[in-house]
């Protein structure tokens, strides 16, 4: 008998707003919350695993989200310029959770607290389904990543340092 996967808010929300997505159940590793795991626990490509991650800056919009490829790293400088400001961090991570409602390696952009200004890196429009949290560890969403973009009002643009740029 298969086990009913608990639908979570960022679904609910998606259901609301009739786009389709795929609930993707994975095992957490609390010692590995790293995209790689999920990746490789889903046996997918980690270029189309996406994590979601949370910048603070050092003026209005002062929170904002970048949601990039799981194998790169936020590029700091371009984050910065895509949110128009001029300095821009990771939030504290004990501020994400009050910030957001989500807890690191459950972190998405669908559902947040507040609705904050947000960015996807350009390669997710090179697939026709990328997978991104789904609210909680151990669940992803495989979405359409222009229903995704135009659902939460995101901005496309390059954001990223990857590990395997040519």
């Amino acid at each position: 008998m298969a086990n009913k996967i608990e639908k979570t808010n960022a679904a609910r929300l998606l259901d609301r707003a009739k786009i389709k997505y795929r609930l993707v159940p994975y095992i957490v590793d609390e010692s590995d919350l790293s995209a790689q795991h999920i990746a490789e626990q889903l046996d997918e490509d980690i270029n189309r695993v996406f994590k979601t991650l949370v910048l603070q800056a050092d003026r209005d919009p002062r929170n904002f989200v970048c949601v990039v490829p799981g194998n790169c790293e936020v590029d700091l400088k371009k984050a910065a310029k895509v949110a128009g400001v001029k300095k821009a961090d990771l939030i504290p991570m004990k501020e994400l959770l009050p910030l957001t409602g989500y807890i690191r390696g459950g972190c998405t952009a669908i559902g947040m607290k507040k609705k904050f200004p947000t960015f996807f890196h350009s390669t997710a429009l090179d697939f026709n389904a990328i997978y991104v949290s789904a609210g909680v560890r151990g669940l992803q969403l495989e979405i359409n990543p222009n229903d995704l973009i135009n659902y939460i009002g995101a901005t496309v643009a390059d954001l990223t340092l990857c590990n395997d740029e040519q």
